[in-house]
């Protein structure tokens, strides 16, 4: 979808009624508004809402605290549409910023795709 200078690359793929926004890259300061800005848009499909938004993190290899802030936009803007939300495939180093933040409590987090699908 967009592709910034900071190194961020973020795409938006339909599986059924599932939309990942995958990220490549770096999450920080300066890519959260482009990161958000996708999660708007998968939210909100195009008119027709997911019943599901994944962010798939496969390859997502920095994770800042101004990051975080864009997954929590997220997850409230999906709560809003009564659209399911959670994460897949956090690496090492993501996933401890994710922990420290506690935003494990609050979002669901997946090993892969195949069991956010499931």
């Amino acid at each position: 979808m967009s592709d910034t200078p900071e190194t961020l690359h973020i795409t938006l793929e339909m599986v059924g009624q599932t939309t990942f926004v995958c990220l490549r890259g770096r999450l920080d300061f300066g890519t959260t508004p482009g990161f958000q800005h996708a999660l708007e848009q998968a939210v909100n499909g195009g008119g027709t809402a997911p019943t599901a938004v994944i962010v798939d993190c496969r390859e997502l290899t920095y994770l800042s605290s101004a990051g975080l802030r864009g997954f929590l936009v997220g997850a409230r803007a999906a709560q809003d549409s009564d659209v399911h939300f959670g994460v897949c495939a956090l690496q090492t180093a993501p996933a401890d910023v994710f922990k420290a933040g506690g935003f494990d409590k609050i979002v669901a987090i997946y090993p892969d795709r195949e069991a956010a699908l499931a």
